[in-house]
């Protein structure tokens, strides 16, 4: 059972909240109850917040952990006023200081994109999405000149989530193609990658976790098999060696390792936060 409430509290969507105060609460050793209290802008609002994190506090008897990113001051002090919870406002905490710091304002915008109409980053990283789909698993060829990343490995060795995490958490446009029996009777990589072998990263794994994964997708099949994941992955990884391309184990790595150790080895020019 969970033994603490946490609430994330925010004007914009909250994820700015939900992403740093599970960082920290990461570092604990308990399972809180997450609640998300996004669009939080007006003082109605910001009194139905408090009347539901004081409720909380009144039926569990202990301080829920209130993580706020409030950029209107107005609604921040109706919470900072009224909550029983333990308030961490992320903002106070860390703007007003890097302002005194910088000698500048902070343009106290809600969320990452202000006004996404307006917002190249946000547009750009759309883009980056749409071409990361379209070349998903070796859909598509075409303008491949424009990837910032090309991943290859087997089936199912993590390619396709790493793509999409690219995409949407840096901007980057990154094509995936899957390496299959007819790239190891070659010997060699599929040709339309040949000519951007410096954008291309290789993924792994240890065979055994590789026949499990697609034993959930196709029980009992060929595809599946032990010998079969293992035969692929030592000529796939043979094939990166001989090719000289850099690559690792997605084994026990998560998303996020993953695509940070790709960011560290491709650096690519165009980089979105």
């Amino acid at each position: 059972m969970p033994n603490r409430t946490v609430f994330f509290i925010s004007d914009g969507t909250g994820i700015t909240a939900e992403t740093f105060g599970n960082a920290i609460l990461a570092q604990f050793e308990f399972q809180p109850r997450h609640v998300r209290l996004p669009f939080v802008d007006t003082v109605d609002k910001a009194h139905q917040a408090v009347r539901q994190v004081n409720h909380t506090f009144d039926a569990e008897g202990k301080r829920p952990i209130v993580f706020t990113t409030l950029v209107n001051m107005e609604v921040l002090r109706v919470i900072e006023a009224g909550c029983k919870g333990m308030l961490l406002d992320m903002f106070g905490t860390f703007v007003n200081p890097l302002e005194q710091e910088l000698g500048l304002k902070s343009n106290h915008r809600i969320g990452r994109f202000s006004d996404v109409s307006k917002s190249q980053a946000y547009h750009d990283r759309i883009e980056a999405i749409n071409f990361s789909l379209a070349h998903d698993d070796g859909q598509s060829n075409r303008d491949l000149e424009s990837a910032d990343v090309i991943l290859v490995g087997v089936s199912r060795s993590g390619k396709t989530p790493t793509s999409l995490y690219l995409a949407m958490q840096y901007g980057l446009k990154a094509a995936n193609y899957p390496l299959i029996p007819e790239d190891f009777e070659r010997q060699q990589l599929p040709p339309a990658l040949v000519p951007h072998r410096k954008k291309m990263f290789g993924l792994s794994i240890d065979p055994l976790r590789l026949s499990e994964i697609r034993n959930e997708r196709r029980p009992n099949s060929r595809y599946a098999a032990l010998d079969n994941c293992r035969m692929e992955v030592s000529e796939a990884e043979a094939m990166m060696r001989r090719s000289g391309v850099r690559w690792l184990s997605t084994t026990t790595k998560s998303i996020e390792e993953i695509a940070t150790t790709i960011l560290q080895e491709i650096r690519p020019e165009r980089l979105d936060y």
